[in-house]
């Protein structure tokens, strides 16, 4: 079994500018490789599963092989403690998990196999502003523009 450690990764800046990190826990796979555990909150690009070069000088990653999962952040103004129930049994029906959970965020990790279509109908029929929670995908855009389309995905689904 691998040894599990945690990392503190850099997730971002802080509109005061100040640096945000996020702890997130690891499997220590060697030679400075880790595999996420969970999807994380913040850190922008990963999911569960994926693999990281981590470098500890600076908290800044490099993916080496992506699991194939998607991140799926939920934020919302209010508890989401009644959307959680709703929500979770349904991404669990495709094979995804809710890897975090606090009042206001859930977290949630699934392959990108089930489908963008299927995945953003049950999201969509769930979220939505006037519930005052909103959702979004926390590994599929380029974190630098939040639009470009990262296509990690196409050889993993090629494969299919």
């Amino acid at each position: 079994m691998n040894e599990l450690k945690e990392v503190e990764v850099f997730a971002g800046l802080r509109p005061d500018g100040e640096p945000v990190a996020e702890k997130m826990q690891v499997k220590v796979l060697g030679d400075g490789e880790y595999e996420l555990v969970r999807s994380p909150c913040f850190v922008k690009g990963l999911a569960s599963g994926d693999a990281i070069k981590f470098d500890e000088a600076d908290n800044s990653f490099e993916i080496t092989k992506h699991s194939g999962n998607l991140c799926i952040r939920v934020i919302a103004r209010e508890s989401l403690s009644l959307l959680a129930q709703d929500l979770t049994p349904l991404i669990e029906q495709l094979g995804g998990s809710l890897d975090f959970e606090t009042p206001r965020m859930l977290v949630f990790s699934i392959h990108v196999s089930c489908g963008f279509k299927e995945i953003e109908a049950i999201l969509n029929d769930h979220i939505d502003e006037d519930s005052g929670s909103i959702w979004f995908y926390g590994n599929v855009y380029d974190p630098q523009d939040g639009v470009t389309p990262l296509n990690w995905w196409l050889p993993i689904l090629q494969e299919k």
